[in-house]
This record gives C-alpha cells, structure tokens and sequence, in this order.
C-alpha cells in the first residue's frame, strides 16, 4: 500500500510538472499601437493624472498654427460620411478663450471660411454662401447645412483640453487595460442639488508615456458632443503638443482631422488677429433669427482719384 501511495503521488506529481511546462502553456506578448511588446506600462494616480493637464493647459498661453484639415460631414449612425481632403488652414489662440480659424479651399486655395470667437460670442463667414451668421456660443441651433454648423468655441475645446477642478465636480478613475488598450481614464461628473449625477467629461491617458490620448465632452443626457483623440506628440518650442488629432461632433454630423504643419507657442498673438468684420455684400444672420432682406451690407463705392 505504501509503495502504491508513493507511486500515485509521484505520478501526479509528474503530471502537474508537466502541465505547467512550456509543452502545455504559451506565453505570448501584446503589442499596442505605439508601443512595444516589451514595453512597461506606466502606473499613475488621478492626482497624477490631473497635473498632466493642468501643466499642459499652463503652458499654453497662445499659438498660430498652420494645419492640414479633412473636414467630413454625415454620421457612422447614417452611415454616410463626406470628406474634403486638402484643406489648409489657420489656427490662433490666446488665452482665455480667443481663437480664430481660417480654412482654405482644395487647389485654389480661395478662402473656404474664416471664424473667430472671443469665449462668449463668435462670427462665421461663408463666402462661398455669401453669408455672415453671428450668435452667442451658448446658442446650440442645429442648421442642415453643416458649415454653417462651424462653430470656434468647439474647435478650442478640443484643441486646449481645460484643467479639472476636483472642488466643483466628482472625479473617479477608470484603468481600461486588456489586450487591445492600456489607457487611464479619468470620468469627471458633476452632482445636482437634486442628487442626480450626470457625466461631463472622460479625459483618456495612454498608459504607455501618460499623455492625453482622448478627451469626451457629453452634454445633460449622456449623449457625445465632442469627442477628441490626440496622438504623435511633438515638441513645438519645447512645448508638447499633439500633431494628429481627430475630432468628431456627432450633433453637428461633422468631423474633422488636422494634422499640425507649423506651429508657433507663446510668440503672441495680436488683437486685431482676432477681429472678423462683416465684409460688405454679405447677408448678415443673427443664430436664431432667419436671414431677413435687406441684411446685406451693401458695397461702397471707392472714392475716385484725383484727375490728371
């Protein structure tokens, strides 16, 4: 009997070993878009978290960008999307929340649109619609022409990421590692005096080097108003700032994606960089009221020289 026990002992024994063996089991590695297989994730907190954009957001007092745009207009729901390849454009910001963008046509390279918000109001000039529309940023008409859907301030919130406040808002942080993603995700909600909690921001972390790799803006009920994705993060006067980004207004069934060409921070940016007049012949249109006649700003006739 003893000699029995010792015997089954050793054979299980050996069948354990044996099925631990690499005969048995595969290790294998994952290979993340960016990085190595071989390379260590980082590990941070949401303190640590919150400083990356508070230091990226401080560092940034203005910029004028020259930038490769594809504007696209439908929506993945519909499933049809339109896109406008070879749009070069203009950016300039400053700080608070001035920013202009100026875009232009494929090949000719006549001006498509020129837009500019100073934080509380913007204007938008079509010229190939002959239209000047102006309104408050707090006015949210949906128009079915999606240029005239353009709006400043939502091109800033993508493109300068504001700092969290943990005072005025509930924050929770999300480690969203598998297979495929290895990102830190920071949900930033906010409590009304009700109770009811209601999510305002997710701001995503690659946890291959900790930069902002996603950042999404929802309104009230949950749906996507924006929703940015950040990549190839380059060095402009010693500055990191991403040179892909793409962003996406599901409302608005627009899109685009910039690719930076050149870029200028904290050279300054002067104030008549941010004035946009109605020029004369367009008809005016105040967000939320229709075109009405006799908007048009009529053209002046240029005195005439003197004679010789």
């Amino acid at each position: 009997m003893l000699l029995r026990r010792v015997t089954v002992s050793s054979l299980l024994l050996c069948l354990t070993s044996l099925a631990l063996s690499s005969c048995f089991a595969r290790r294998r590695g994952f290979t993340r878009p960016g990085g190595k297989t071989t390379q260590t994730l980082l590990l941070a907190d949401s303190d640590t978290l919150l400083r990356v954009i508070s230091k990226q957001y401080a560092a940034v007092r203005d910029f004028n960008a020259t930038v490769d745009m594809v504007p696209a207009q439908g929506s993945a729901e519909k499933s049809h999307i339109t896109e406008y390849k070879d749009v070069r454009a203009f950016i300039l910001f400053r700080k608070q929340a001035d920013i202009r963008i100026i875009g232009l046509l494929p090949v000719v390279r006549n001006k498509a649109f020129d837009m500019v918000s100073n934080g509380a109001s913007f204007q938008l000039y079509l010229p190939t619609k002959n239209r000047f529309i102006t309104g408050r940023n707090a006015d949210e008409e949906i128009s079915r022409n999606a240029l005239e859907n353009l709006r400043p301030h939502h091109f800033l919130d993508a493109l300068v990421v504001r700092p969290v406040d943990p005072r005025a808002t509930k924050l929770l942080l999300e480690n969203f590692t598998d297979e495929d993603n290895a990102f830190y995700i920071i949900h930033e909600i906010r409590e009304t005096p009700d109770g009811q909690l209601h999510l305002l921001r997710t701001i995503w972390f690659n946890r291959l080097d900790l930069q902002m790799a996603r950042q999404l803006i929802f309104d009230g009920s949950g749906n996507i108003l924006s929703d940015a994705r950040y990549s190839e993060w380059r060095p402009y006067d010693n500055i990191a700032f991403p040179k892909h980004i793409e962003i996406n207004w599901p409302r608005e069934e627009s899109a685009v994606v910039i690719d930076v060409v050149k870029m200028d921070i904290n050279k300054g940016v002067s104030d008549d960089k941010f004035v946009l007049e109605q020029p004369e012949g367009t008809t005016l249109q105040i967000l939320g009221q229709p075109p009405a006649p006799g908007t048009a700003k009529p053209p002046t006739t240029p005195p005439k020289g003197p004679k010789k």
